[in-house]
């Protein structure tokens, strides 16, 4: 599929997908391309800028730190592997686990997990200390 930017004779600007040109051309002669604002039928693609991926997205990211950024990234990278070897993994029970500990309820212990805003919220308004642990683009591969 490919998608066009479009526009009308009354300047209206939207976007069409069509599987090639000659769809695009096609349903344009037959009628069936309308602008979606006034339902003009003289539609006429514009120019855009063409999206080109390369694979090569993730080198270039690296590309744009420099060298003291790179060495704060493997710094903070190392930090995150270290808190994580070092506590327990409770998943989506984090907000739950964390008020236990904080309210006595169970062994004080180093953990992380996932927490949604709203739970991350709630624990802020309990008074529960905690922090985000950074995750980076290789650990979710």
């Amino acid at each position: 599929m490919i998608r066009f930017s479009l526009g009308c004779e009354r300047d209206h600007a939207f976007e069409g997908w069509f599987r090639n040109n000659e769809d695009f051309e096609t349903q344009q002669k037959r009628g069936f391309v309308e602008c979606p604002v006034c339902g003009s039928h003289l539609v006429e693609k514009a120019l855009m800028a063409p999206a080109v991926s390369t694979g090569r997205k993730k080198e270039k990211m690296a590309l744009t730190l420099d060298a003291s950024q790179r060495q704060a990234m493997a710094e903070l990278k190392a930090l995150s592997e270290k808190m994580r070897a070092n506590s327990e993994d409770v998943g989506d029970k984090f907000a739950e686990e964390a008020r236990k500990i904080h309210f006595g309820e169970t062994d004080a212990r180093s953990i992380y997990g996932a927490a949604t805003v709203d739970e991350a919220r709630g624990l802020v308004e309990d008074g529960v200390e905690f922090m985000p642990i950074p995750s980076f683009p290789d650990d979710r591969n």
